[in-house]
């Protein structure tokens, strides 16, 4: 069934004001209004799941400062890049538990939130949303992405399994359920639909345009999201998946002076195609927006997102990702509204 109007997606919750990933972060967002939730998902050393945008956590998290964790420190090659830092698959989920998030912005959004919260969990996450669902009187959606699951199926440590278990324990499977599940790896998605029997409904993340998907590189079909993307390729995507989640730019360009640009044909190839479009991510700060929409201050001031999100919405787009989900749902209304 689809959505009846646009989604608001909050980005790791309601990241541009409370550290990402955290259950206070995603409390905000269901109560800033948020239609659906979205973690990233990746293991601990003992096999559960948890939501941290990457899986190596030193940006993210207090470990760093940890003594104890000082010989975790390593350097490894995750999906073709060295990274030196400390790993979640190097550590149980009851060593992560003793950590505390922190900012990842901090230049732009400050520290004072720092070592209040634990890593949470993807049960916990899970669990969360059936309480707000029933509190709030409305369904909130949870859209998880896998992280790097070729790697983490390297390890022994496969994501798709114990990710639709989770959910089938909640009750929340076929298309019908309040969610999708996303990645920027086709394969993983393929591989939770045809293989696993998955009916949930699934988005193929998409990035820079000439840029080639991890998974295809490895299997040796360097097919570039252009491709992919293009008349031929969204008609293919559609059996194995249910939409695309473009790089905002890929939608909306901007102009070499700075401003919003007109729409491609993203939105029109993939509607025709029967998917929907759900591009990422609109953010409050200056630093992230086109000069033409700054407001007044520094990078980290805030400028005029509900002009970007006004100008995503006009494109036909179906759903964005924010990291601010209180402005994006006035942003989302008031277009609803003078359309109505």
């Amino acid at each position: 069934m689809p959505d009846p109007r646009p989604l608001v997606i909050a980005h790791r919750g309601a990241s541009g004001y409370l550290p990402e990933h955290t259950l206070a972060a995603y409390e905000l967002a269901a109560r800033q209004g948020a239609d659906y939730l979205e973690p990233d998902v990746v293991a601990t050393r003992d096999g559960v799941l948890v939501a941290r945008h990457e899986n190596e956590i030193s940006g993210t998290t207090d470990i760093a400062d940890r003594p104890r964790f000082a010989d975790r420190r390593t350097t490894k090659v995750v999906d073709g890049r060295e990274v030196t830092g400390w790993f979640t698959e190097d550590l149980t989920l009851e060593e992560l538990r003793t950590l505390r998030a922190r900012e990842r912005l901090p230049h732009l959004r400050g520290t004072d939130r720092d070592g209040e919260h634990p890593v949470a969990t993807l049960a916990e996450i899970v669990d969360l949303r059936g309480r707000l669902s029933a509190e709030l009187g409305r369904e909130i959606g949870l859209y998880i992405e896998t992280k790097h699951p070729t790697y983490f199926a390297g390890l022994g440590l496969a994501l798709e399994e114990p990710l639709l278990a989770e959910l089938d324990r909640a009750g929340l499977e076929g298309p019908g359920a309040p969610v999708f599940l996303q990645c920027f790896e086709l394969t993983n998605l393929r591989r939770m639909r045809h293989r696993l029997g998955s009916g949930l409904r699934q988005v193929f993340l998409a990035s820079a345009p000439d840029r080639v998907p991890y998974d295809l590189v490895v299997a040796g079909t360097p097919t570039s999201y252009r491709e992919l993307l293009g008349d031929e390729g969204m008609a293919r995507l559609a059996g194995d998946v249910d939409g695309v989640g473009p790089a905002r730019e890929m939608v909306v360009p901007r102009t070499p002076e700075g401003a919003l640009g007109r729409p491609t044909r993203l939105v029109e190839r993939a509607h025709r195609a029967g998917l929907v479009v759900h591009p990422w991510t609109l953010r409050a700060e200056n630093h992230f927006l086109p000069p033409a929409l700054h407001g007044p201050g520094g990078e980290s001031a805030h400028g005029d997102l509900a002009a970007e999100a006004t100008a995503y919405l006009e494109a036909g787009v179906d759903g964005f990702f924010t990291d601010h989900p209180d402005l994006g749902v006035s942003a989302r209304d008031r277009w609803a509204a003078a359309g109505s």
